[in-house]
């Protein structure tokens, strides 16, 4: 096995022993049903039926935007209050949507039984659901369930739970299949320019976990190696790892560097030559480099503040801090994975405010105290900070836009810079 070029880090940088300040007081967060936002288009034949509130039907059709004559992949079966009051059998009511909705979309091939607060509370039981109707519709339709309710999950954890609900019905991959698995939902673009990037290193067979299509569900065995490409899947990553996977730790791909330090993991795993990585790597590094260069002017120097909201927070950190000369004053994120989280912890600069959980009363007062040049929060706070004079980021188009990769390094900076942009335009 051939050793790997590090990563050159600076003396000041690493916080991975720092002090995290852990809060545990009142949140402002979307709840865990805003994953269906992204997860319905990219699994191209699943759809995703909301066992929940009228509150919850508005939430998912707002934040996708689809217009009143659309078909979208997702929907909201509607706990009203005779559901509430028992009047009515839930799981009698439950089937006979879910029966009408199959009649009516026959293209569906994987539907997800999706848990919400309401559903929660009058304890409906939708593992049993889903495997009672599974029964019923197989083999046409595969029904799975997770949850998605804002008791249990926050924003981007829908996906993880939508993913580990997955991983149960993955088939058994030989011992000796050495396969690679990139897991977190991923734009078709940038899943595209990876498996390309894989394929031109002779790493291989890569599958992807979400697929495109429901049928194209990978395997999984003691030869899968995977990585992680959004740091939110905890549980995803545990359920892979008790399927005898093993996980190939780096840092996100955001950015030139921690593009190249992800695709180096699999690398190094699959034996590459630093000759062959460098030549294949070489053209996009420098497309991203150039890229970055453009926003690095404007970006250098500017103090950001993250308030916790999309996991994304500690990742995106060290890309400004290292690639664009940002000064993380305080990186908030609602959990902080440790292991997961070990590579990007090690090139934060050493003087960065940790914080996990939330207490929003005494984050926002740390905020206006510091004074940031541009804020990332939750579209619940910008709003009042923008009121405030202050320079917001919304942390949910971070999600949104395809900003993983090489290709989208320029992009993913543009996003920081638009709106210290905005800020001087209207000055002027």
């Amino acid at each position: 096995m051939n050793a790997r070029v590090p990563i050159p880090v600076v003396a000041d940088t690493g916080c991975e022993n720092a002090p995290v300040l852990r809060e545990r007081g009142q949140r402002e967060v979307f709840c865990g049903l805003t994953g269906i936002i992204w997860l319905h288009r990219k699994i191209q034949d699943a759809f995703f039926l909301v066992v929940g509130s009228r509150t919850c039907a508005h939430l998912i059709q707002s934040a996708a935007g689809v217009m009143i004559f659309a078909e979208p992949r997702f929907a909201t079966a509607i706990i009203d209050d005779r559901d509430l009051a028992g009047l009515a059998d839930a799981n009698e009511e439950l089937d006979r949507v879910v029966g009408r909705l199959l009649a009516r979309r026959p293209e569906i091939k994987l539907l997800f039984l999706v848990g919400s607060c309401p559903s929660e509370v009058i304890k409906l039981d939708l593992s049993r659901a889903a495997a009672r109707l599974s029964q019923r519709f197989s083999p046409s339709v595969r029904i799975l369930s997770y949850s998605g309710s804002g008791i249990e999950t926050t924003f981007t954890q829908g996906e993880d739970a939508c993913l580990a609900s997955m991983v149960p019905a993955m088939a058994e991959a030989p011992a000796e299949a050495a396969e690679l698995l990139v897991v977190g939902a991923l734009p078709d673009v940038v899943e595209d320019q990876f498996r390309r990037l894989f394929g031109e290193l002779g790493i291989g067979p890569v599958d992807f976990l979400p697929p495109r299509r429901s049928g194209a569900v990978p395997r999984v065995g003691p030869g899968t190696r995977y990585l992680l490409a959004q740091p939110f899947l905890a549980d995803t990553a545990r359920a892979l790892e008790g399927r005898g996977a093993t996980r190939l730790a780096a840092p996100f791909p955001f950015g030139e560097e921690g593009t190249t330090a992800w695709l180096q993991a699999a690398a190094r795993a699959w034996g590459v030559s630093d000759e062959r990585f460098e030549a294949v790597t070489r053209a996009p590094r420098e497309r991203a480099r150039r890229a970055l260069a453009h926003h690095r002017e404007r970006l250098s120097g500017r103090r950001i503040f993250f308030f916790p909201d999309s996991q994304l927070e500690i990742p995106l950190a060290r890309f400004l801090a290292r690639e664009l000369g940002m000064l993380p004053l305080e990186v908030g994120t609602p959990y902080l994975h440790r292991q997961h989280l070990a590579d990007e912890l090690a090139l934060l600069p050493a003087d960065v405010q940790l914080s996990e959980g939330q207490d929003v009363e005494r984050q926002l007062d740390r905020c206006l105290q510091a004074q940031p040049d541009i804020v990332v929060c939750g579209l619940g706070l910008a709003n009042p900070l923008e009121a405030r004079g202050m320079t917001t980021k919304w942390s949910i188009e971070l999600v949104f836009t395809p900003v993983h990769g090489y290709d989208q390094a320029g992009d993913l900076a543009e996003l920081f810079a638009r709106p210290l942009v905005r800020r001087d335009r209207l000055v002027i």
